[in-house]
């Protein structure tokens, strides 16, 4: 198993995270199903690692009501409909080994519903998102999640073209609203899912 999963996890649980190592991602499915009770209702956060794994048609075909704007017809009332959930699901664009969740968001919803709003919250994590600190992780939002995500929207952005962050002034840009949680709010419940995989951006 990859040390850093080890030591990140150290770290996240003295932040007073709760957190659990999975090998695969089947195995990570089998828990946090069996975690989330199917009375709850559950919002998803624009996230390609949970798009991937398809916990959307996992949930969705259990029995949960789900709410997530990517795969809604009308994603403003989608989202209006998410604020309420009782779980919020979600990924982080970095995690640092000394255990704090760094994240960039265009909108905003995806990162207050992080920390705000909600009983419970998951954010699931491949080992390829663990940075050594606050600067590689800043690091890799700009210059790996920004541009891979500018791509997938097919936006005007200058990192759409250059592969790297321009600090642009573009009106499509999507980086607008930084993130950074030190430790687990107070009464709050974020429960941390790493994944000795590769996953998302």
């Amino acid at each position: 198993m990859d040390r850093n999963l080890l030591l990140a996890k150290s770290n996240l649980e003295k932040n007073e995270f709760k957190v659990k190592i999975f090998e695969s991602i089947d195995e990570m499915k089998k828990d946090l199903l069996n975690e989330i009770e199917i009375n709850k209702t559950i919002a998803f956060g624009g996230s390609m690692t949970l798009f991937d794994m398809g916990l959307y048609e996992d949930f969705k075909k259990r029995g949960n009501k789900i709410f997530w704007h990517w795969k809604a017809k009308d994603k403003d009332k989608e989202l209006e409909l998410a604020k309420n959930s009782q779980i919020y699901i979600s990924s982080t664009n970095a995690l640092t080994l000394d255990g704090k969740l760094v994240n960039i968001d265009g909108v905003g919803n995806r990162v207050s519903s992080m920390f705000y709003g909600h009983e419970r919250v998951y954010i699931i994590a491949g080992r390829n998102k663990i940075c050594k600190d606050y600067d590689e992780a800043i690091e890799r939002v700009k210059n790996v999640a920004a541009p891979k995500n500018a791509c997938r929207l097919d936006i005007n952005t200058p990192c759409k073209f250059t592969g790297k962050c321009n600090n642009c002034n573009s009106p499509d840009r999507i980086c607008r609203v930084e993130v950074i949680i030190h430790k687990n709010p107070t009464g709050g419940d974020i429960r941390i899912y790493l994944i000795d995989e590769e996953l998302g951006y």
